[in-house]
């Protein structure tokens, strides 16, 4: 456990490391960011998975195929904090904005949701159900890190 504590901290540390310049230099650094959590994501999944050779053949391109499908919605979610940012640094963030933010939020946890429960079976036709379990917990383990820095660096919309 102690490497997923240490890999989750790399995580932690490379999105705080990303510096908040232009944009165009901001999405740079993003993409830099993502492609590093992916690669670190994917040898985390390898290390505690411990997959055998028939396992892997068939983990590996089902867990591309569930990260595609999760990339686009984490795509969603931060197209929403930045719009929300837009909104609180100019002060402009109406009431109806916000109920219209929120929406969209619960539609995205809700989609992860579908996305989660629709590839359980999938995840169970080619490793054991311990192993799929194990995926599962590293998913959440990782994505609470992710989510416990953002909300430290997104501010209360009163505020």
């Amino acid at each position: 456990m102690k490497t997923l504590q240490i890999v989750c901290a790399l995580f932690v540390c490379m999105l705080l490391a990303t510096p908040v310049v232009s944009q165009e230099e901001s999405t740079k650094s993003m993409e830099l960011v993502r492609d590093a959590v992916k690669s670190n994501k994917k040898a985390l999944i390898a290390l505690n998975l411990q997959l055998n050779a028939s396992e892997e053949k068939g983990f590996w391109p089902l867990y591309d195929s569930y990260q595609a499908e999760l990339d686009k919605i984490n795509a969603r979610l931060e197209k929403l904090i930045i719009d929300y940012a837009k909104e609180f640094n100019a002060r402009s963030l109406s009431d109806e904005k916000a109920k219209q933010l929120i929406k969209d939020y619960l539609a995205c946890e809700e989609d992860i949701i579908k996305l989660k429960k629709s590839y359980l079976g999938k995840f169970d036709t080619v490793i054991p159900g311990k192993r799929v379990m194990t995926y599962y917990q590293l998913e959440n383990k990782i994505g609470a890190v992710i989510r416990f820095d953002l909300a430290g660096e997104i501010p209360l919309a009163l505020q």
